[in-house]
């Protein structure tokens, strides 16, 4: 009976959901995003086909993100698009229900925990494993967690950043702040609001990001300008703005202030021991955020710690969920089970 269900890994991200097949690899990776009909409720897309229609639907359709700084914001919806991601990868007419491994934040609470379980049940799963996302990270990274040795992680993803010493297979010391990518594009529209007048959105502000956005200016030559359309505060037309990466900086201050204070509060907890493999070994980051220009630079002179970001850094979360199912056995002191 075992051999003939699937097994699936889930990484359920508030940016971006990425779906491991056993034995196939990454089999899918969508944004997070739903749409719904609101007049009977029916969901009409998921994926890359409702992210689409963000900020631009008409009244009878809302898309939704229904996962919120790491966790289950909206249950039906999220329900909904976990049975979209099983059966797209299972087929819908299946004999045997697939047995799905889910990442949870660290320091999520069993509320919230229970409600992953039961998501990944309704949604077709005969049995729901979770993994803490630092864990599934750290193995994803190809970082020996089994070792008597400290290592620590810090996974910045969309909504939540998640650091973590682990050791002997295990979280040690670890802080979550629900502070991620989200945070950094809202920082950008507030900020081109309040000094250009600009009304931008969040696919705009995302785009500004990935191609001006820099954690520390170290030289003029690393400043680049790119130009932004929105709609005037004032005047309600359109209107085109040009902005560089030295405003950019100074406007994800902030967020980025908040992660460093994260990864901080796990290092003043961290035992003497393993702090000293950490200073040996370094950071190593994960998640989309972390691929922010000069961010890894940053953090090496927040803490005084070396620094870098791991080799796929979108991928190692969901990598890691999928390693965890393939050698149950291995990691079954760090999985939990329903």
């Amino acid at each position: 009976m075992f051999k003939f269900s699937k097994r699936i890994g889930i990484d359920l991200g508030t940016a971006n959901s990425l779906v491991y097949l056993a034995g196939s690899g990454i089999v899918l990776n969508e944004p997070s995003v739903v749409a719904v009909s609101t007049i009977d409720n029916r969901v009409l897309a998921v994926g890359n086909e409702a992210k689409e229609m963000l900020g631009r639907t008409p009244g009878n359709i809302t898309a939704t993100r229904p996962m919120r700084d790491g966790v289950i914001a909206d249950y039906v919806t999220t329900e909904a698009m976990m049975r979209y991601f099983i059966d797209k990868v299972c087929g819908s007419s299946r004999l045997f229900k697939p047995e799905v491994m889910v990442c949870v934040p660290a320091g999520v609470t069993s509320v919230e925990r229970r409600a992953v379980m039961d998501a990944t049940l309704s949604a077709g799963a005969k049995t729901a494993f979770l993994i803490d996302e630092p864990l599934a990270a750290a193995i994803g990274s190809n970082i020996p967690i089994a070792n008597p040795s400290g290592n620590m992680i810090v996974d910045i993803g969309g909504g939540t950043v998640e650091a973590a010493v682990i050791s002997l297979g295990g979280v040690v010391v670890h802080n979550s702040v629900r502070v991620g990518g989200n945070k950094i594009d809202e920082a950008i529209v507030s900020y081109v609001r309040k000094k250009y007048g600009l009304i931008i959105g969040e696919h705009q502000s995302e785009a500004i990001k990935v191609q001006i956005g820099n954690a520390v200016l170290s030289n003029e030559k690393d400043i680049k300008r790119m130009e932004i359309r929105g709609r005037d505060g004032t005047t309600g037309l359109p209107r085109t703005v040009v902005v560089s990466s030295l405003e950019i900086t100074e406007a994800i201050a902030d967020p980025l202030k908040k992660i460093m204070s994260a990864v901080k509060a796990v290092l003043e907890q961290t035992p003497p021991e393993l702090a000293s493999d950490i200073i040996d070994k370094g950071i190593v980051m994960s998640g989309g955020t972390s691929q922010l220009f000069n961010l890894d630079k940053l953090m090496t002179h927040e803490t005084g710690v070396p620094c870098h970001i791991a080799e796929n850094p979108l991928l190692s979360v969901v990598l890691g969920t999928g390693m965890a199912l393939e050698n149950l056995d291995l990691y079954k002191r760090s999985v939990s089970k329903r």
